[in-house]
């Protein structure tokens, strides 16, 4: 997995006028499947309704790539609610994906902080 920067997520959201947040869900998706999660294939955001399902599965690798501190529940939240404001949601998920890559996320070793 990739440690980003929450704050360049935002920005380059907003600059892009969202297109990035699709990469960022295509690229962090591709990452958390590489580690073992079960999330199907990206082209579902697009489909109405079944992409609620997607954010769904999505929300579940989240909490298999955190080993649970972040619920499935509480990812699926921030994605359906807090992304209305400001991508909070978003920016919440990559924090925690940031620290589950610090304790070393399944299929990962930790790695080294920088000083």
């Amino acid at each position: 997995m990739t440690k980003r920067s929450p704050g360049m997520v935002l920005v380059l959201t907003i600059i892009t006028l969202g297109i990035y947040g699709l990469v960022w869900m295509v690229k962090t998706k591709n990452e958390m499947v590489s580690a073992g999660a079960d999330i199907p294939t990206a082209w579902l955001i697009i489909i109405p309704i079944a992409n609620l399902y997607w954010m769904w599965k999505f929300a579940a690798g989240v909490e298999h790539v955190t080993g649970g501190k972040m619920s499935g529940v509480m990812a699926f939240i921030a994605l359906l609610l807090l992304n209305q404001f400001f991508l909070i949601g978003t920016l919440w998920i990559q924090s925690e994906l940031n620290k589950a890559i610090d304790r070393g996320a399944p299929g990962q070793l930790p790695q080294a902080r920088v000083a």
